[in-house]
């Protein structure tokens, strides 16, 4: 292309403002020129870069770039496209708000969007329009609201994969309606699937919980909800996984080895994470190579923290190496918000400068680099992205070569070409506001909500409330009219409609301070757990747990307590008070929250849930630091494991799986037991540690899970018995035990779960296919993932049932 005089580039970068601002008007920012200003929101909204109309009497003639033929395959445009750009240009590419190429019809994208249980307002993109200012929403449909679903970690206590999947898909059609109404992106940067080893860690709410086969489950789930287009789920035989069209772009966050936030002076930004090889396979990596391999994800965002000594977003092994290589990420890879500068402001990793850190990020394999440029220093200036402000430092300095920065961008414009950034997707390019709020969504928002709710105790069958027979209640605690910010939780919009406990209740029942029943509604808030902040203990706060004893004491019945939180709380003095007669875990339950909790509270749903992660007793929080990163007991420093596979101790007060129920579910089986023998190809057999005790080891102790096919399975059904007079969802959970035998093994791991409704006075067969590694597989010293040899247990199991039968494995050399 011929070279422009000043001015002619000059009126071609206003005039390309002008026709491009129309996918950007949503964010007012320091970046916003006055011609954006000046068409705002009354433009017409165009939905693709290669739109020639758009650019006509700009000088740019679109069809003319061959990134711009839709014919050619996507590795061809990507490759024309960088091609064409100047070494500036790419680098302005680096950042999660990028400068675009006007010369190239390029436009700015701003990368960061948030979708964790509903579309957020987080971050530059998503923008939400203000009640207070209709007359600047002309021309374009306004929207203020969107649907806001539980908290994942509500979600997770369904233990439903139906749901997970079906919020996703939810989620990502409000995106992509946003998205053509120019007022949101494409890329998505959620779930968090960082898996809750410690109690007090503050973001417990936005994470699936404490076991990582769930967590990693819930992660494909929610990612392939957000992603996938129906006909275009998997890559045709022969097929460039590449170019598998998507809806929205997923992001599985924080890799690796990130849960710790602020403790006692050690805070996320300078931590660094001694994990071991064993402990790093077997549980923090899991649910992102699940994410990857099985879900197909887009995106990974590398964390804020260090891994033995390197930070994560600079360390090839954990990105270029595993995330990209082993595990075969076909996306690109993005850094937790100022990570990169990170390093050198707050790390000080080996002392390196802005342009060092740059150069390590992006030779480890960062694709792109999450800043703060949409927000204003103190002084009122914008902020610029890391990379973007030191890339070409880096490269005019040496440290960083041209075509590293073409790999990064190759993987990020690979993406958006297959999110239709560049060409749209017809089907979805009648979405708009109507579809942002639906029935459908709002039913579903109420359904997932209720199936997350947690029945912790009933004596004496206080619940479900008659409500003709009560007439009228007695409502207390601090989270009676509970404000939005306390139901949604964090990363969050504003919800289409939000309903408070005492809204939810108030269609059931009247009030009165003299009624004989009494609801109390209390827990923890944003205040004591989320993002940037772990909790000091796991408790309710000192002034609820003496009013809930004070009301529990001048009640004429047993009161009813509900608890709103994120994580688990020690509630001791109310599970061992016999005038606290009921407890309901409801999490945060987001927007239609209220409703939920009356529905099970007076009997119109049968809670299901089950707990997602350990509720410890708070003693057991004074025996280890928040630092210690081992999950299995460490004998010499006398710490305890941690999670419901490594500590089977006294301070428990419900443990993983708990959750009680209106009716009882009862299992049976009809196997008692099964053989397998594997042949092992080749003789390649793998030792194992036992217990002191075991006088001699098999010929072939264990297989390697990586050597060998896996065809091996064990099938079985459980009839799940309903003994009560009313039906309900249940989630069957199938955990393995490992031989008896095999030392410093997991004490039982999920290996499969099922929700199925159950009518009452009825029975439903539930069946399960387990293969034998991923089901028996085991985690050795070495970090090799094995299948011991020996009888391990199949074991099903609930608060009133227990089922179970041994599987002997044997190895042919």
């Amino acid at each position: 292309m011929a070279s422009s005089s000043p001015s002619h580039l000059h009126l071609l970068l206003v005039l390309f403002a002008i026709a491009t601002s129309s996918l950007f008007s949503s964010a007012a920012s320091t970046r916003a020129s006055p011609a954006d200003t000046a068409v705002g929101a009354a433009a017409k909204v165009y939905t693709k870069v290669c739109d020639a109309a758009r650019f006509a009497g700009l000088g740019l003639n679109m069809t003319e770039f061959r990134y711009c033929d839709a014919s050619l395959p996507y590795a061809d445009r990507v490759r024309d496209l960088i091609g064409r750009m100047t070494v500036e240009e790419k680098v302005g590419a680096l950042g999660d708000w990028t400068d675009g190429a006007a010369r190239l019809g390029l436009p700015v994208y701003k990368w960061w969007s948030e979708a964790l249980h509903g579309l957020s307002n987080t971050g530059p993109t998503t923008k939400f329009d203000d009640l207070a200012t209709p007359h600047l929403h002309s021309g374009v449909a306004a929207v203020y609201n969107a649907t806001v679903f539980a908290n994942v970690i509500n979600s997770a206590a369904s233990f439903n994969e139906t749901l997970w999947k079906s919020i996703g898909q939810a989620v990502s059609t409000e995106a992509r309606a946003m998205y053509n109404m120019g007022k949101g992106g494409l890329t998505y940067w959620s779930p968090n699937i960082n898996v809750v080893r410690d109690p007090r860690w503050g973001r417990a709410l936005e994470t699936p919980g404490e076991d990582p086969y769930v967590v990693g489950r819930y992660a494909v789930n929610f990612v392939r909800g957000m992603q996938d287009i129906p006909g275009h789920e998997t890559t045709p035989a022969g097929g460039d996984p590449n170019t598998r069209p998507l809806k929205t772009s997923a992001c599985c966050k924080h890799y690796a080895a990130y849960d710790l936030d602020d403790w006692h002076n050690h805070t996320r930004f300078v931590f660094d994470a001694r994990v071991d090889e064993r402990d790093m396979v077997e549980t923090f990596q899991r649910p992102f190579e699940m994410c990857v391999r099985d879900g197909d994800v887009s995106s990974v965002m590398c964390s804020y923290n260090r891994v033995n000594g390197i930070p994560a977003c600079a360390d090839a092994r954990l990105l270029s190496q595993t995330i990209r290589g082993d595990w075969g990420l076909h996306g690109y890879i993005v850094s937790d918000c100022d990570a990169v500068r990170v390093m050198t402001d707050n790390a000080t990793w080996l002392g390196y400068t802005g342009a060092e850190s740059s150069a390590a990020a992006i030779k480890a394999g960062l694709d792109l680099d999450c800043g703060e440029s949409w927000k204003n220093d103190t002084d009122g200036h914008p902020l610029m992205d890391f990379l973007s402000t030191y890339g070409m430092e880096a490269v005019n300095k040496g440290k960083l070569r041209e075509s590293d920065i073409d790999n990064a961008l190759t993987n990020q414009y690979m993406t958006l070409m297959r999110l239709g950034y560049f060409d749209d997707i017809a089907q979805y390019s009648s979405l708009g506001r109507k579809d942002i709020c639906t029935d459908d969504h709002r039913s579903l928002a109420l359904d997932g909500a209720r199936q997350g709710i947690v029945l912790l105790k009933n004596d004496n069958k206080l619940l479900p409330l008659d409500a003709e027979k009560v007439g009228a209640v007695n409502v207390r605690g601090p989270h009676v009219q509970a404000p939005e910010k306390i139901m949604d939780g964090d990363y969050t919009g504003p919800p289409c409609r939000y309903v408070t406990p005492r809204q939810g209740v108030s269609k059931y029942v009247r009030f009165s301070l003299r009624a004989n029943t009494t609801i109390y509604f209390g827990g923890l808030n944003l205040n004591i757990e989320r993002e940037g902040n772990d909790r000091e203990d796991i408790l309710l706060p000192k002034n609820q747990t003496e009013e809930i004893i004070r009301v529990a004491k001048a009640s004429p019945n047993p009161i009813i307590l509900v608890i709103l939180s994120g994580g688990g709380i020690d509630v001791s003095f109310a599970q061992n008070n016999p005038k606290i007669g009921a407890i309901l875990w409801a999490g945060y339950p987001g927007g239609e929250g209220g409703n939920a909790i009356a529905d099970v509270i007076f009997g119109k749903h049968n809670p299901g849930g089950r707990l997602p992660l350990t509720w410890f007793k708070n003693k057991y929080i004074y025996q280890l630091p928040m630092t210690s990163m081992d999950l299995r007991p460490v004998a010499k420093h006398g710490y305890p494991g941690r999670t419901y596979k490594f500590y089977d101790g006294p301070d428990v007060l419900y443990p993983f799986g708990y959750g009680l129920s209106y009716t009882k579910f009862l299992y049976e089986m009809s196997t008692n037991g099964t053989a397998l023998t594997v042949p092992v190809a080749g003789g390649h057999c793998k030792k194992l540690s036992y217990k002191s005790g075991v006088s001699a080891a098999p010929a072939c102790p264990a297989i390697n899970v990586n050597g060998h096919a896996c065809t091996e399975t064990v099938s079985f059904n459980v009839s799940v018995i309903n003994g009560g007079d009313t039906g309900g969802s249940h989630p069957v959970i199938v955990f393995s035990k490992p031989p008896a035998e095999v030392d410093d093994a997991p004490i039982k791991q999920v290996v499969a779960f099922k929700s199925v409704f159950v009518p009452a006075r009825s029975t439903v067969s539930v069946s399960f296919e387990l293969n034998v590694c991923k089901a028996f597989g085991i985690v050795e010293k070495t970090a090799y993932t094995v299948v011991p040899s020996g009888v391990s247990t199949v074991l099903v199991e609930n608060v009133d049932s227990s089922v179970s039968f041994p599987v002997k494995i044997s190895f042919s050399v």
